[in-house]
């Protein structure tokens, strides 16, 4: 087990928020939602402004709105966010080969595997860089936490929020894990909290106290042991530089349920031609297509098929999904469904089967052509066609965003990263002038012209709390201090 701090997790401060934020200038230091807008939708993520009235992450966007009903609510522009994500990775496998991503804002990297730390203060150089770094490119802030496992940098970066570097120094673990609530530790959710709670058991220094044995009894070999290790600061897991994908898919939720079996059938074949890009954007092929259906009374449904060799070719994964819906009961109605590929490769097998699907497929047309048509179309509602938050550029007033639309109106303020505040006007849904338009760069210049960060100023520098021991310590760019 290595005794060097250089293990560094980084986690991005409030993501889709703070890409939002500094996408529009009129919503800096405001509380800001990013999450699905409809009955149903969830929060993805919430500014710091909007978690001081409550909100978080993965709650009902309902409630959020009770919680801060003066917010600007937007939807997620994951293509946007993917982008952004791309370029602070790149930064971290600039420092090291092992760079295992979480997800599209967090990551742990071995930094003594890059040769860029070896040492306390080798790792926190790197660490220092690093976040101006990503400042310099992207606009944002992250937090870094650095120690010698995997589990102690995550909880480092956790308490290095927002914007902040902590480093928790080799001899300290035991004495800063020990008054932390149990469910610091990973695999410790409500449900295994409540357990050791209702055992007396809340804090990790009293997960010691209880001895490998009670944990054993109370939570199972596997589990016991683990997490007994982990309340001994003991973690010699690895970063792993790249996780094979299993599987490739998509799902839409519906805001109301689908009862129309035609319907249904069409959102099936959509959702296939959506797996499909994302496949072939892989590079990928598979074997197994799978349904997801999730009906009116929240059963869910899990459908699979798996095919004689790999394949990428839509017109066979659209047929396999549409064999999979015709054994699925879909009456009462349907809330999500999705369509996913496993069992994968990085090449194609071409086969009879294929071929012949494909031929089918020529021959018939696009399935959407031979579908029936709906007795009476109904135009878009202006929601969907104007999402909240979505680029938009005006043949006269340039470059805005959607604040809001309805009633046959789309709202929009006009401003860039790099304006002030701008001005709101609101336009006809269907005015020829205004059209949808891709987002506009965080920064001016990249990294190496010295690019200037729109709306940058300067922030207090995120350090370890009073209260937790002394050998913890925060850095950043400048003198650090004591964090909220």
């Amino acid at each position: 087990m290595r005794t060097a701090p250089t293990i560094l997790h980084l986690d991005m401060d409030a993501f889709y928020a703070s890409v939002e934020q500094a996408s529009k200038p009129s919503l800096r230091g405001k509380a800001v939602v990013v999450g699905g807008l409809g009955p149903r939708g969830v929060v993805a993520t919430a500014s710091y402004e909007a978690r001081v009235f409550g909100v978080h992450s993965a709650m009902p966007m309902g409630q959020a709105r009770r919680l801060a009903p003066h917010a600007a609510y937007l939807v997620p522009r994951f293509d946007f966010y993917r982008s952004i994500s791309e370029r602070v990775m790149e930064l971290l496998r600039a420092l090291s080969p092992l760079v295992e991503p979480l997800s599209l804002d967090e990551a742990f990297v071995d930094l003594e595997a890059g040769g860029v730390a070896w040492d306390e203060r080798s790792a926190r150089l790197a660490g220092v860089k690093l976040r101006a770094d990503i400042r310099a490119v992207t606009g944002l802030t992250g937090s870094v936490g650095l120690a010698a496992s995997k589990m102690l940098a995550k909880i480092a970066s956790e308490e290095a929020k927002p914007d902040g570097l902590v480093v928790i120094e080799p001899g300290t673990e035991r004495a800063m894990l020990g008054p932390m609530s149990v469910r610091t530790l990973p695999g410790v959710g409500p449900a295994t909290g409540d357990h050791l709670r209702r055992a007396g058991i809340t804090t990790v220094e009293e997960i010691v106290e209880a001895g490998e044995d009670e944990l054993v009894r109370l939570l199972g070999k596997a589990h016991g042991h683990g997490l007994y290790a982990m309340a001994l600061a003991r973690d010699d897991r690895p970063v792993v530089a790249e996780r094979e994908a299993k599987s490739v898919s998509v799902e839409d939720t519906y805001d109301v349920d689908i009862h129309d079996r035609t319907r249904v059938g069409l959102e099936v074949q959509r959702l296939a031609e959506r797996c499909v890009r994302r496949l072939r954007g892989a590079g990928l092929s598979g074997r197994t297509i799978v349904l997801k259906v999730r009906r009116y009374d929240f059963s869910t449904l899990t459908r699979s098929e798996t095919l004689r060799g790999p394949t990428d070719d839509p017109a066979v994964i659209r047929e396999a999904a549409a064999r999979l819906l015709d054994s699925v009961d879909t009456t009462g109605g349907v809330r999500l469904l999705g369509v996913g590929v496993s069992g994968l490769a990085d090449y194609t097998q071409e086969d009879l089967f294929a071929q012949a699907a494909g031929e089918r497929a020529v021959a018939e047309g696009p399935v959407e052509e031979h579908a029936p048509a709906p007795v009476e179309k109904q135009p878009a509602p202006a929601e969907r066609r104007w999402p909240a938050g979505r680029d938009v550029r005006h043949a006269e007033f340039g470059h805005g965003w959607v604040q809001g639309s309805g009633l046959g109106r789309v709202t929009v303020r006009f401003e860039t990263p790099s304006s002030e505040p701008g001005r709101v006007r609101t336009f006809r849904i269907d005015d020829p002038q205004l059209e949808a338009a891709d987002p506009l760069p965080l920064v001016l210049s990249g990294p190496d012209g010295g690019g200037e960060v729109p709306g940058a100023r300067s922030q207090a520098v995120s350090s370890v709390p009073a209260s937790l021991p002394k050998s913890w310590s925060g850095s950043g760019g400048g003198a650090a201090t004591s964090r909220p």
